[in-house]
């Protein structure tokens, strides 16, 4: 088992502590899994959300200071997509693993995450 603590360095703990940050509030996680299914602009992920502007703005703020997602900047306006292709299918396995930990989660043919 050593052999394994010895390769988790400070770094990567630090790394997956943001990670967590980021899922750890329902908006957030929300607009990461909108995110994996296509960009999308701020105004859209609030009103898809059910949240204001303004907080969508402050958690996107936080998304990006965690390095998961990235503004893509269009004249005016900016949408916004994950910052890296591995984390699509990441967050598809993590939803696998809440089905396994909370299987009544998720039932029916309108379930999109198994």
């Amino acid at each position: 088992m050593t052999s394994v603590l010895n390769r988790a360095t400070a770094t990567h703990t630090a790394a997956l502590a943001r990670l967590g940050h980021a899922l750890s509030d329902p908006t957030r996680a929300g607009v990461l899994l909108a995110l994996r299914e296509a960009p999308a602009y701020p105004s859209d992920l609030a009103d898809a959300l059910g949240v204001s502007r303004q907080v969508m703005s402050n958690q996107l703020a936080c998304l990006r200071g965690c390095g998961l997602v990235e503004a893509i900047p269009e004249g005016r306006r900016t949408w916004y997509r994950l910052a890296d292709s591995h984390l699509t299918p990441a967050l598809d396995e993590m939803l696998k693993v809440v089905l396994y930990v909370e299987p009544g989660c998720c039932a029916g043919e309108s379930c999109t995450c198994a």
